[in-house]
């Protein structure tokens, strides 16, 4: 499976990178997602799509901001989308949570990496799982095959911007190479020459569409290599996956403390933190940056060049 991700490019890049046609993120009341190194469901990601012609506007690539974790259409409520945030490639066709959307609904989700834990056995302990950071060695981005799902929030009137929860899982499969000694599952990523098909919500056989699936292993190797962790606790604290996975999990506690405390205390003035540059996911790590003025604050990791390779009921009408 994939429990977590990096996702670091900032829009613009991915408005680039995927010949972005209409940007829905620059025009939606909500802000946009900051850079995150650890991704966990129901936290909100890009998402490249395409929607059928309506109205005065032609069928276009756009960029989304959608929940990692689908809820079907028809579900009572939206409680359980923490749950879908993976979709296994051998049944996504069939099973009743995601046949519609892989039907004409399908998206890409991009990442930088992701990670995976395996099985340790420890002698006279329990056994422990050790964490891998995998990514393609050359930098460049993940498509993930996603679907995605529409549901309607009944307690909002027809009109409200939140009227409508957008949702998505990442589609999955059997894992193998490398990747396979650590977990059994790895995601399904897009080819850019099958992005168009993947994409096109005219193409509803399933046939079709699962054509264009590729192992992420299989299509990027061997570009995408496991870093993995050093069994000593040293070097574990040294490694590339466990910086980058503690660093996006303290970055997130360290901003919701500050924005709480800034809400409680809003005349007291803040110092400067310096970090480094977040405009790219961190493929092999520096350590974190820190206040001159407070020895606090957690910097975000900057790419290295030196270090060699890393591892939604029925509705009426939904809207545009």
């Amino acid at each position: 499976m994939c429990g977590r991700f990096v996702s670091a490019r900032k829009r613009l890049e991915l408005l680039e990178e995927f010949g972005v046609e209409r940007d829905r993120v620059a025009a939606s009341p909500d802000p946009e997602p900051d850079p995150d190194y650890n991704v966990a469901p129901t936290k909100r990601v890009y998402a490249v799509l395409e929607r059928p012609a309506r109205d005065e506007e032609p069928q276009a690539r756009e960029l989304r901001v959608v929940r990692w974790g689908l809820v079907p259409f028809w579900a009572k409520d939206a409680s359980g989308g923490g749950r879908l945030i993976n979709a296994r490639a051998e049944t996504v066709a069939v099973k009743p949570s995601f046949r519609r959307a892989f039907a004409k609904r399908r998206c890409i989700l991009p990442a930088d990496g992701y990670y995976e834990w395996q099985a340790v056995p420890a002698e006279g302990k329990k056994t422990s799982k050790q964490p891998f950071y995998i990514h393609r060695t050359d930098g460049g981005e993940l498509a993930f095959a996603g679907i995605y799902e529409l549901w309607r929030d009944a307690t909002l009137p027809s009109d409200h911007e939140h009227a409508w929860l957008w949702t998505a899982a990442i589609i999955t499969t059997q894992a193998t190479d490398d990747v396979g000694q650590i977990h059994d599952r790895m995601p399904m990523v897009i080819s850019p020459d099958h992005w168009a098909d993947w994409l096109d919500p005219g193409s509803t056989e399933p046939g079709s569409a699962s054509a264009t699936l590729s192992p992420a292993a299989k299509l990027l190797a061997p570009q995408m290599t496991p870093r993995s962790v050093s069994g000593s606790a040293a070097s574990s604290a040294s490694s590339v996956a466990t910086r980058q996975y503690l660093i996006g999990f303290l970055n997130s506690v360290s901003s919701s403390i500050v924005r709480t405390w800034a809400t409680m205390t809003p005349r007291m003035s803040w110092p400067t933190c310096s970090t480094a540059s977040t405009s790219r996911p961190a493929a092999v790590s520096r350590r974190p940056t820190s206040c001159a003025s407070t020895g606090a604050g957690i910097g975000a990791y900057s790419r290295s060049q030196e270090m060699g390779t890393r591892i939604a009921r029925s509705p009426s009408r939904m809207p545009g």
